[in-house]
């Protein structure tokens, strides 16, 4: 073992076998890094250089996200000055369009900077234009957890067309519409299912990287901190999961029945595990996410719990996708799988840049490359991502 690794495996280790928890007061930068919110601009550098040299897997998950509808420069966006989002998107009055808005902008941005094209630079600003002029709020039972789908990949866009394009006068408009109409909605968290708060902060925090909003950063940091240490479990947290504060779970049995019925715990086991592995994604998406922006904001948390609980949710969950027999004691001996294309991001910090072996994870990551979207949130992963250690 290298001497590197050492004290990295040290560094997850050490804190957890004591049952001690590293968790540093979060403080935002002094000066925001832009672009900055999941990819920053020498990562963007290194899949620009990656693609022209036709490397894989960056040329075919650039391939596949030019050639997907999201990247379309005849798509015409679908405003609505008030989304209405029910449960199980009934009704869906502009949820779609939003989200999927949303992470058109996105694409047109990443492919503007890897190709230089300025046409899909326009056409984010056109995207992301038309919703800011028109959008006044979010409302229905969804309202939140829409709010902070589209609330994720819409900072994600805007960092990269405000710092990388030569203009884009409307930019101050919508910085307005992700303060009043995005982050107004999220700020304050969910007491529902752990995916909902985690993409909620994800959106928060990086509306706040684009808002250079120091206030609303660190309250986002420390209640998604909090999410996070109640979403996966690890044995150092004791007989029973952590709770987030304010849940009112006070009891085995309330605990137990938040985390789907499953009474027996073990590493790297999530809240949503019995529900399906769908939303455990979108829970673990969100979790390396936010990682990933902080990291690049200077507060680097996957050397502390969260990167261990990371760690271990992904290996877990890429377990049982990958076809590992289901124990009786496990969800009653049966798992709703569909992971999805989320372990990316995760997977090249936590063993690209820091060495950890994650041998299930792996598999299961290379052999969703190039990983796609999910239609909600998350979008290109691989193009970002795979062996991104800039």
């Amino acid at each position: 073992m290298s001497r590197l690794r050492k004290v990295l495996t040290l560094a997850l280790s050490v804190p957890l076998a004591l049952g001690l928890v590293a968790t540093p007061a979060p403080a935002a930068p002094a000066t925001f890094t832009h672009p900055g919110v999941l990819v920053s601009r020498p990562q963007l550098d290194f899949v620009k250089a990656q693609v022209n040299a036709g490397a894989q897997p960056w040329k075919a998950a650039y391939d596949q996200a030019k050639a997907s509808a999201y990247a379309s420069l005849s798509r015409t966006p679908k405003p609505r000055a008030v989304v209405e989002c029910g449960s199980y998107s009934n009704p869906n009055y502009g949820c779609t369009d939003e989200r999927e808005d949303a992470i058109a902008a996105y694409t047109d941005a990443l492919i503007w900077y890897i190709s230089g094209d300025a046409r899909y630079a326009q056409k984010a600003i056109a995207l992301m234009d038309a919703w800011s002029a028109t959008i006044t709020s979010h409302t229905n039972s969804n309202a939140p957890l829409q709010t902070g789908w589209a609330g994720s990949s819409w900072p994600r866009a805007a960092e990269i067309i405000k710092y990388t394009y030569t203009s884009w006068p409307n930019s101050g408009r919508f910085g307005t519409m992700l303060r009043n109409v995005y982050l107004n909605k999220i700020i304050n968290g969910s007491n529902s299912n752990g995916n909902w708060e985690l993409s909620m902060m994800e959106a928060a925090v990086g509306i706040s990287v684009f808002l250079e909003d120091k206030t609303n950063f660190d309250k986002a940091v420390t209640r998604y901190r909090n999410r996070v240490a109640a979403y996966v479990y690890l044995s150092s947290d004791g007989s029973l999961p952590k709770t987030v504060p304010g849940s009112g779970l006070s009891t085995r049995d309330q605990i137990v029945g938040y985390w789907q019925g499953q009474g027996t715990f073990v590493d790297g086991l999530t809240q949503e595990t019995c529900r399906d592995f769908t939303h455990t994604g979108y829970g673990i998406a969100a979790i390396a996410d936010v990682a990933e922006t902080l990291r690049i904001q200077g507060q680097d948390v996957y050397g502390t719990d969260v990167g261990e609980r990371l760690r271990q949710a992904l290996g877990f969950q890429s377990k049982y996708q990958l076809g590992t027999a289901v124990p009786s004691w496990l969800c009653g001996g049966s798992l709703k799988l569909g992971l999805g294309p989320v372990t990316e991001v995760g997977f090249n910090a936590l063993h690209t840049r820091l060495g950890i072996a994650m041998a299930n994870t792996q598999t299961l990551t290379e052999r969703q490359r190039p990983a796609g979207s999910n239609n909600l949130f998350v979008a290109w992963q691989t193009l970002t991502h795979a062996g991104n250690a800039a």
